[in-house]
This record gives C-alpha cells, sequence and structure tokens, in this order.
C-alpha cells in the first residue's frame, strides 16, 4: 500500500497566491524524487471547535486560513528516501515559506483503505 505524508498548516489568508506559487514549485520537487501525487487543499469550511479543531490544532490566527496537504508516495522506504532527496535539493531552499512552519503540523501515515 502507498505511504501518505499529511500536513495541516496555518497560512495568512492574504499570502493565498504566495502559498500557491510555492506549494506548486515544491510538488514539482517532491515528483521528481518519487511522489506520486502532491495535494494541497485551501480551508473553504473548517470551523472551529469546542475541544479540537484543525484550526485549534494550528493555532490559527483570526486572519489565517487552514490548508490540509498531502503527498502520496509507493512505500513508506520511498516517501523517506524522496523527502531526504526533497529536502536537500538546491530548489527548496529558494525563497521563503509563506506561512508560519512552528505551526505547521506534518506525520507520516500508512494507508489502509483506498477505494
Amino acid at each position: 500500500m502507498p505511504y501518505v505524508n499529511g500536513a495541516v498548516i496555518p497560512v495568512p489568508t492574504a499570502n493565498k497566491d504566495a502559498y500557491i506559487a510555492k506549494s506548486s514549485e515544491m510538488a514539482a520537487i517532491f515528483k521528481d524524487h518519487g511522489a506520486m501525487q502532491v495535494v494541497d487543499c485551501w480551508g473553504a469550511d473548517v470551523p472551529d471547535g469546542k475541544v479540537t479543531s484543525f484550526p485549534m490544532a494550528v493555532k490559527c490566527e483570526p486572519d489565517e486560513t487552514v490548508v490540509f496537504s498531502w503527498i502520496t508516495w509507493p512505500s513508506k522506504q520511498a516517501a523517506d528516501e524522496g523527502m531526504q532527496k526533497a529536502m536537500s535539493d538546491d530548489r527548496m531552499a529558494a525563497g521563503a515559506m509563506p506561512f508560519d512552519t512552528k505551526r505547521m503540523i506534518f506525520a507520516g501515515f500508512d494507508m489502509v483503505v483506498d477505494v
């Protein structure tokens, strides 16, 4: 089964275009290093929770939008190797990230259902 790296990211709403541009650049790098798919979703209906929620998890500010993102790889080994290569790719250093990387949540997942 494929392996997925997922992220939840608080992005200043005013930086939407810059985020999309940077994400598109990074997607090409990940794909060059073995990713099968890179998806970024701009929050459209992301409610605040009472106990937990996407906005609470990343300490989303009123002027920010939650982004839900994932990268699909052929396997965990491919993800580990591809991510390492992507992070050391010279293109990755070009330009600042248009969000606070300290509040981004990032994790890896074994895919168990894919219909």
